[in-house]
């Protein structure tokens, strides 16, 4: 009996988990944020953190196909069981990264490199179609003021070249789901002609420190025991656009237990 019990656990936590593996979609008044991503491998050890890849991706509308508001804020929380790591990794600051392209920042902060990503914008022009932007996102360890950070450094060269360099302050909540919360602030994007629509974006680093190997990000799934799996809230989204218009967006996954 216990067994059978054993067997049907599993095969619903499979089964539940596929079904909320896809990304999640929240509105308010018309705007749109659709959150995805996910995390790799899925099998994790229960009482030990090991390294992890993570992805995330975020796409913007609205209902009606007009012109979304400005993201002024934005802020993700981590899952308490998995944790950023950078002792021994080198790091960056902003300086060294301001007014330069992707090229010439990874020239001078390779070395703190922990993620890289891309993105799509459309920039307004009067009497004219919406023109899109593309461009590279890379990801560094970095300091600001002396505290961790991480520094997101978005460069694009058409219809005009933009370097961006985004802070992310790290903040370690006592309480609550999330042990690690990340947040910026947005700076006005090609003096508010333009709008972001889509950003994806893969952390995967990995480094050896003194004879020993660490992860940039790491997890464990942290099922209780007896039990072959977790189903848990993976990260949280907390987009805050100009007009006082917010959008929170919560991303549930599962993993299954490694020994």
């Amino acid at each position: 009996m216990k067994r059978l019990a054993f067997i049907g656990l599993l095969l619903a936590t499979v089964l539940f988990g596929a079904a909320i593996a896809r990304g999640e979609i929240s509105a308010n008044r018309g705007l749109l944020v659709r959150f995805d991503g996910g995390f790799a491998p899925r099998s994790l050890p229960r009482d030990r953190a090991v390294p992890v890849k993570v992805r995330l991706s975020t796409s913007i509308r609205t209902t009606d196909g007009s012109r979304p508001p400005q993201l002024r804020r934005l802020s993700f929380g981590v899952n308490r069981y998995g944790r950023i790591t950078t002792r021994g990794l080198p790091s960056c600051r902003p300086r060294l990264l301001e007014s330069t392209d992707s090229r010439r920042a990874l020239e001078r902060c390779r070395g703190a490199l922990v993620g890289r990503g891309k993105f799509t914008a459309n920039v307004d022009f009067a009497d004219a179609d919406p023109f899109p932007a593309h461009g590279r996102m890379l990801a560094f360890n970095g300091r600001v003021r002396g505290k961790p950070a991480i520094l997101l450094h978005i460069h694009g060269s058409a219809p005009a070249e933009i370097t961006v360099v985004l802070n992310f302050k790290i903040r370690h909540p006592k309480r609550g789901k999330f042990g690690t919360v990340l947040t910026t602030r947005i700076p006005k994007l090609a003096s508010d002609l333009g709008y972001v629509t889509k950003v994806s974006l893969e952390f995967d680093r990995r480094y050896r420190y003194r004879g020993k190997r660490y992860s940039f990000l790491s997890a464990r799934c942290a099922a209780p025991a007896g039990f072959p799996g977790a189903i848990f809230s993976f990260t949280r989204g907390t987009f805050n656009f100009a007009g006082d218009r917010n959008v929170v967006a919560t991303l549930t996954r599962d993993c299954s237990v490694r020994q």
